[in-house]
């Protein structure tokens, strides 16, 4: 079973990018995207029914805005929408889908912005999370994805030592993230691939993604206790459509 989950900032842009030709030639079993920036109704989705995805959406207040969305040839037995905390609630940024084996959450996590300016909102909200997924990961375990706006280590980006007090890169950030690897969760990236230079996001300013000067902001964590249900993880750089691209697992 292939999981993908993908950032496509702009589900209308992306669609006739790259987004359908990946999805009509792959067909993972789920796809958890982020960044969708649209309403369902705005979206023309016909030809991916007709592949047999059932789809949930959790859409921001503000239009033109966030949002998420989980694509599945399973219909869940169950979807929510959000975290249960009104702060963080109404960007629609959270999405959870409950399979037989696993919660499946879709998460676009708020960026700290330049000069780090909502970088206090950015550490309540982790904490939040962590509280939402470790309490749901009591019952059954829980597999996290999406765009996480935060390179955990030095080498999931290019130039660490230049952006050490950047957004996606500030110690606070990266510290969520140990909080996260503490609470039983593992990158499952890193648990099969522990080699730098591998990225999922690239500025479009000065042919970045050409030269490969990149940041690793999209993860797969899998609760400890289902990790070795997962049999492969993975990056999918040549697969455009978005300043992100792809990233994977297979389960089994």
């Amino acid at each position: 079973m292939k999981l993908v989950s993908w950032n496509v900032n702009g589900i209308r842009a992306a669609m006739g990018k790259g987004l359908r030709d990946y999805v009509e030639s792959e067909q993972p079993e789920i796809l958890c995207l982020q960044e969708t920036k649209a309403e369902p109704q705005q979206v023309d989705t016909t030809w991916a029914e007709q592949l047999g995805y059932h789809m949930q959406w959790n859409c921001a207040e503000k239009k033109g805005y966030s949002g998420t969305s989980i694509w599945s040839k399973s219909k869940p037995k169950k979807c929510v929408a959000g975290i249960g905390v009104e702060a963080h609630d109404n960007e629609g940024r959270v999405l959870t889908a409950t399979f037989d084996d696993f919660h499946l959450v879709n998460v676009y996590t708020p960026n700290s912005q330049r000069g780090l300016k909502r970088l206090e909102y950015r550490q309540q909200w982790d904490v939040d999370f962590l509280a939402y997924v470790t309490k749901l990961n009591r019952r059954k375990p829980v597999i996290f994805c999406g765009d996480v706006n935060c390179a955990h280590t030095e080498i999931d980006l290019a130039n660490p030592k230049s952006n050490r007090k950047n957004a996606g890169f500030s110690d606070e950030e990266r510290a969520g993230l140990d909080q996260v690897a503490a609470a039983g969760f593992v990158d499952s990236f890193r648990h099969f691939d522990p080699s730098p230079e591998n990225y999922s996001w690239w500025t479009y300013r000065s042919n970045a993604r050409e030269r490969n000067i990149g940041w690793r902001l999209d993860y797969f964590w899998v609760a400890q206790k289902f990790i070795d249900q997962i049999t492969a993880a993975g990056i999918r750089p040549d697969i455009h459509g978005s300043d992100h691209c792809p990233v994977e697992i297979t389960i089994g």
